[in-house]
């Protein structure tokens, strides 16, 4: 469908003057409404500000394409108008719009997603934008898009003869093989998409080297590479934001990157596949692969994998815990008295009412965990063997008491043993299964891989439970020891750096991790003295998250002079970011100063980390900073711990940028 077909005269409007972005989408609704394409036009005008909402549709280049999929829509239309002001759209390039197209699409096929491939393939010529913007009539203005359309599908133009492919076309052309190959998605899989794919195939040309892009896209897989294709091509670029089919790679050099490259560098990517600088991919599997995977080291998989299974798990104990947490403030509230009362958390009904429903989304915690985590090591058939796995630690079934009437939970350590180990035994057994005849390929996925993998867990789990077990009860033990030797502070000294050092990294997840283990171990002990320990560790935990950025914010406030106006300005967002225990906006200020923020930021979170332990401060809720205040037990000295190493790491910091400054 030509761009032409669904734009007329009527639809266009050159040269206007709006002053802000509703304005902008206004203007194009009308012009949709007058030339007839629409049933209902506010119905159509709430679908287009709807997917506003979710993100802007500017794509930058002073371009942005609204659209909207919606039953008010008659007919597919297309509308468009040029701003030579500009107009503020939210672009990402922070750029005014000055041509903006509107995409009207029915409820039926994915006419939109068409569209917008053809328009981002066509925009992707600057000059060709350029002449559009100056255009002084909707005339010239159609003029100019269809002899662009024609000059790039010149397939289309002859009307009875067969249409070609476009990688048939150019192997005609050039009568040889393709000699690059490409793949391009993006999360979305709509702009990005796209304009990697042409960016690359400009490239290609402007190189002289033959290219073919696969773009997986929201409407699916395009001008799909085939089994030729790839045989024959010197090597395969793929610039992905998300996972592609890999494992027919196998044996080529692929050169893996994010889709932002596929855009801003194309004759880099083209270049490395030329130049033989793409390492060769092996997969092991025939199933989809990451082409990165063989060049990480072991630490780095068994981090992803961690990290998988934590990610999954997150949701569940932040609403869980906080849940719970707010089950024991309503039954304080009430006068109940929690020392020795197991029932604490449940006697008021309203409580009763939290604490049921944040337990049952907390009691997902290490299922989650322990499933995402094999899932990650042997794809889909692992997801059963950790879930059960996780499942087995939680209650700490063993062979003697499978009901777990009354054993220990192996807890935590258990959950971990049941994703890693589970996920391992499971892609071993996947590994025997590729003997099996083809006949039986069929019946692996819905009934070999689930029954063995229920065998594997139930023998695993039952038989190192009880090990396990011992461990944690062993940690927990441990846990109460420092704290009856004075020597938690210590504890509470590392667990607030670890959260600092890397700002999101390894140290910050694992102490994390650590923080919300214990939550878990809180919630499974009658003991109040490890129950006092949990909670000092979530609270040590999460203040050591929330100072790297006040430490920036106050630095930057105080003691602007020493920084640049755009790291003052941006240092005012870190007292929201710190008081809400998001670490990651010192990022940026540590990248660039990476010798003075980093140790700065340290020391003023293990101070923090230190204090909250000395003044016995608790935490029952796994994350919301300084808006779970409620379910912080001495709330005021945690406080005033935040404030003491904040200032502390802010006096570092300043100290270090002084002398900085000075040189």
């Amino acid at each position: 469908m030509r761009i032409t077909d669904l734009l007329n005269k009527k639809s266009i409007k050159i040269g206007v003057s709006v002053k802000d972005k509703e304005a902008a989408i206004e203007k194009l609704v009308d012009l949709h409404d007058k030339s007839g394409s629409l049933k209902d036009r506010a119905a159509f005008k709430d679908g287009i500000l709807k997917r506003e909402e979710m993100g802007t549709t500017a794509i930058g280049m002073e371009i942005a394409i609204p659209h909207a999929k919606s039953e008010a829509v008659k007919s597919p239309a297309l509308a468009a108008i040029t701003v030579p002001d500009g107009v503020d759209y939210g672009s990402p390039d922070g750029d005014p719009c000055k041509l903006i197209f509107m995409i009207a699409a029915t409820t039926d096929g994915d006419v939109h997603l068409e569209v917008l491939a053809r328009l981002m393939q066509l925009l992707m010529d600057m000059d060709f934008t350029a002449k559009l913007k100056a255009a002084k009539s909707p005339d010239e203005f159609l003029k100019l898009i269809d002899e662009k359309e024609t000059e790039k599908f010149p397939e289309e133009s002859a009307a009875k003869e067969e249409k070609k492919e476009p990688e048939k076309a150019a192997e005609e052309k050039k009568d040889s093989r393709i000699q690059v190959l490409a793949v391009t998605a993006c999360p979305t899989g709509i702009a990005h998409t796209y304009m990697a794919a042409e960016a690359l195939n400009k490239a290609a040309e402007k190189m002289g080297i033959s290219i073919k892009v696969e773009t997986n896209g929201s409407g699916g897989i395009k001008n799909a590479l085939t089994a030729k294709d790839i045989e024959e091509c010197d090597g395969i670029i793929i610039a992905a934001d998300k996972s592609v089919e890999t494992a027919r790679f196998d044996g080529k050099p692929v050169y893996s990157t994010k889709v932002a490259d596929g855009i801003h560098k194309p004759e880099e990517l083209i270049s490395k596949i030329i130049k033989k600088e793409a390492p060769v991919f092996h997969s092991d599997k025939k199933a989809e692969a990451s082409s990165s995977d063989g060049n990480e080291s072991f630490g780095r998989k068994l981090y992803k994998h961690l990290m998988n299974g934590v990610s999954h798990m997150l949701p569940f104990v932040v609403a869980g815990g906080i849940f719970i947490a707010i089950a024991f403030l309503i039954d304080a509230a009430n006068g109940v008295d929690a020392a020795g009362n197991s029932s604490f958390g449940s006697v008021t009904p309203v409580a009763a009412w939290f604490k049921t429903i944040g337990g049952y989304a907390f009691n997902f915690m290490l299922p989650l965990l322990a499933g995402f985590i094999a899932m990650s090591i042997a794809d889909r058939p692992g997801l059963l063997v950790g879930i059960v796995g996780g499942l087995l630690a939680s209650n700490g079934a063993t062979f003697a008491d499978p009901g777990a009437g009354s054993t220990v939970p192996s807890g935590f350590l258990g959950a971990l043993l049941a994703g890693f180990l589970g996920g391992l035994l499971m892609k071993l057994f996947e590994k025997l299964c590729e003997k099996l005849p083809q006949a039986l390929e069929g019946i692996k996925p819905v009934l070999l891989y689930p029954l063995a993998g229920l065998g594997i867990v139930g023998i695993m789990m039952c038989a190192v439970n009880p090990i396990m077990a011992v461990i944690n009860t062993g940690l927990n033990n441990g846990l109460t020891w420092l704290s009856d030797h004075n020597l938690g502070i210590l504890l509470g000294c590392i667990l607030g750096a670890m959260m600092s050092i890397d700002m999101g990294g390894p140290f910050n997840k694992a102490a994390y991790v650590f923080g919300t283990g214990m939550l878990t171990t809180a919630a499974t002990t009658t003991d109040p003295a490890v129950q006092q320990v949990c909670y000092q560790v979530m609270a040590s935990v999460m203040i050591g998250g929330m100072v790297p950025p006040i430490v920036i914010a106050l630095s930057t406030t105080i003691f602007g002079k020493y920084w640049t106006a755009d790291e003052r300005k941006n240092g005012l967002v870190n007292f929201i970011m710190g008081l809400s225990f998001i670490t990651e906006g010192a990022i940026p200020y540590a990248a660039s100063y990476p010798l003075k923020v980093i140790p700065s930021c340290a020391l003023g979170a293990a101070t923090a980390g230190a204090l909250s332990w000395l003044f016995g401060c608790t935490l029952m809720a796994p994350h919301g900073g300084i808006f779970v205040v409620a379910t912080i037990g001495n709330p005021l000295m945690y406080m005033l711990a935040l404030v003491i190493g904040s200032v502390v790491g802010a006096a570092l910091l300043t100290l270090l940028k002084s002398r900085d400054k000075k040189e």
